[in-house]
């Protein structure tokens, strides 16, 4: 069906711009832009001066799927990322088996399937996640991995990770790193400082993450692989980066929306829904980290939606699991960014749609005639208290529990075809 989408905010995140006009999407595309009238036949869709802006493309998700689907399914995943503007998961190969044969990535690009938004999959580097031996990357890439990573588990073997490193280099995949020295921070709880040691929880320097990514550049250097960082959370961090940039290494970086909007002291009184991997940092480092996304230093921003059920949480904090549900809450989040005047709209969903298509070759995540008709209808302003109950995901472990936000989704179109209304009952 053709749609035409009349009196919409349009943001643009390719140009930079914000105007009030018409979309005419149609055949799964952006037919047109700024069309005066709706063509014969078409659905007629009143924005009422809402804001337009491409799906958000979200690199980093935990899907359930193989091994824990009672945290979450490709289904109850796509119905939250629907619900949240996300229009494209990339999931995350830190499953149970992890995804590192081609057979378990088709099995779960079959599964993925039933979900109402794109899902596309990331594949592990080594086999098992456990640093000891590269997959097969030319079958992964020939089965659709749009990228390799083991995530948290961080090669410690440089001649391993040198040599998987060359060898997707010589395809031209890209290679997803986790920025931390694992020995630093292993048993770790919280960012170390004065707060942690008046809650007694073990800490972790923020220089782990600056040595694992100066670890990381050293090894692009060397390979020339094309790199990204899965989140750059802190200041000392930011200079290595630039350093890279400058010097011509095929780098970006992310950073998730809980680093960007929330701080160490959040932690309060022990409460585990707080804990994250990376931890939360000092509010000095969130601000260098939001400027840093501001002026593009940081490319990109991710929900790092990470499911967790209430025994995983529900424990003393030390023991508690780390990781946050993020997709449904990523929009109104990140409205926080553009209330406090520290980016506007167009420049966040560069770093939210367009930056992170780009880098993995997709043509999502632009407002353009030609462009696929992925599009998050929402309005900027409208406060809402935040129900965890009534989140879309299996898992209810948001940070946001009971706060206030701003930012609703009003619809979500994947393909040209209405995939969310708010109001709308969904089942999971």
């Amino acid at each position: 069906m053709t749609l035409f989408l009349e009196n919409a905010r349009i943001i643009d995140p390719e140009a930079g711009t914000e105007t009030i006009g018409n979309v005419i999407l149609d055949g799964g595309l952006i037919a047109a832009i700024g069309a005066a009238t709706a063509p014969k036949g078409a659905r007629v869709i009143d924005c009422g001066g809402k804001c337009l802006a491409p799906g958000i493309v979200d690199i980093g998700v935990k899907i359930g799927e193989p091994g824990e689907r009672h945290r979450e399914s490709f289904r109850s995943a796509g119905l939250a990322a629907a619900a949240g503007g996300v229009t494209t998961i990339i999931a995350r190969p830190d499953t149970n088996p992890a995804i590192d044969t081609p057979e378990v990535l088709e099995f779960v690009t079959r599964r993925a399937a039933e979900a109402p938004v794109r899902i596309h999959h990331i594949s592990a580097l080594t086999k098992g996640r456990e640093g000891r031996e590269m997959v097969e990357i030319g079958f992964m890439l020939d089965a659709g991995a749009v990228a390799f990573s083991d995530v948290d588990h961080v090669v410690t073997d440089t001649k391993v990770l040198g040599r998987a490193l060359t060898y997707a280099r010589s395809l031209g995949a890209l290679v997803i790193g986790h920025p931390q020295d694992p020995g630093l921070s292993k048993g770790a709880a919280v960012t170390s400082g004065k707060f942690a040691s008046l809650l007694g929880l073990p800490g972790v320097h923020p220089m782990a993450e600056r040595i694992g990514l100066d670890r990381d550049l050293g090894m692009v250097e060397m390979t020339g692989v094309r790199y990204h960082a899965d989140q750059i959370t802190c200041a000392r961090a930011l200079p290595p980066l630039e350093r890279a940039k400058r010097n011509g290494l095929d780098v970006t970086a992310g950073v998730s929306i809980h680093h960007l909007t929330l701080n160490d002291l959040d932690v309060g009184d022990y409460r585990s829904f707080f804990k994250l991997t990376p931890p939360l940092r000092p509010e000095e480092d969130r601000l260098a980290v939001v400027e840093a996304v501001a002026s593009g230093l940081i490319d990109i921003i991710c929900s790092m939606h990470t499911p967790q059920d209430e025994e995983s949480k529900r424990l003393p904090f030390e023991e508690a699991a780390s990781g946050a549900v993020a997709l449904e809450t990523f929009l109104p989040a990140a409205m926080r960014l553009y209330h406090a005047g520290a980016m506007d709209l167009p420049g966040l969903f560069r770093a939210m749609a367009l930056n992170p298509a780009k880098r993995l070759g997709l043509p999502q995540g632009r407002m353009a005639e030609g462009a696929p008709a992925d599009l998050v209808l929402f309005d900027p302003d409208a406060p809402f208290m935040l129900d965890r109950s009534k989140l879309q995901s299996k898992s209810k472990n948001t940070p946001f529990d009971g706060q206030r936000m701003e930012g609703r989704v009003i619809a979500t179109f994947v393909a040209g075809k209405q995939v969310f209304a708010m109001g709308e009952t969904q089942n999971a």
